[in-house]
């Protein structure tokens, strides 16, 4: 057996980081609606008399096609405190002929600037271009 993985952010907005990461990798989504009989998920979690501060303990985003892991976000208690040790490369680049490269990179860092993420430098040096950004709640990524 092949293990699997999935990416897990532990975060203090479960919702918002989940919403800002489908923007960042197009092709994630929620993996499904509310039950049968519910016109939301709201309307379920009243059904079901879970008091609102339980209601974004956590979200998960599935692939659409099924080939990249599942991404949890949890919701923790204590902000973050230092530098990622792992983080994620969102590869906006890759597919463009070189000319065209970094005004991809530059577009895809303005989309996630729109949803709620910053960028923490750009970097141009002889290994290329690419920006460092962080999502809304400061963990850090890379658009290259």
């Amino acid at each position: 057996m092949i293990p699997d993985i999935h990416i897990v952010f532990d975060c203090a907005d479960p919702d918002r980081l989940a919403r800002f990461w489908m923007v960042a990798l197009p092709g994630y989504d929620f993996p499904h609606g509310p039950p049968d009989g519910f016109a939301t998920w709201e309307e379920w979690a009243d059904a079901n008399g879970i008091p609102e501060q339980q209601r974004n303990a956590g979200r998960t985003l599935v692939d659409k096609q099924g080939h990249r892991p599942d991404i949890f976000f949890l919701r923790v208690p204590e902000p973050k405190t230092t530098k990622n040790r792992v983080h994620l490369d969102v590869k906006a680049g890759q597919t463009v002929p070189e000319a065209e490269r970094r005004a991809r990179i530059e577009t895809v860092g303005d989309q996630l600037l729109a949803a709620g993420g910053s960028i923490h430098r750009r970097v141009d040096g002889d290994e290329g271009f690419w920006l460092v950004m962080q999502d809304p709640e400061g963990n850090e990524f890379c658009v290259n």
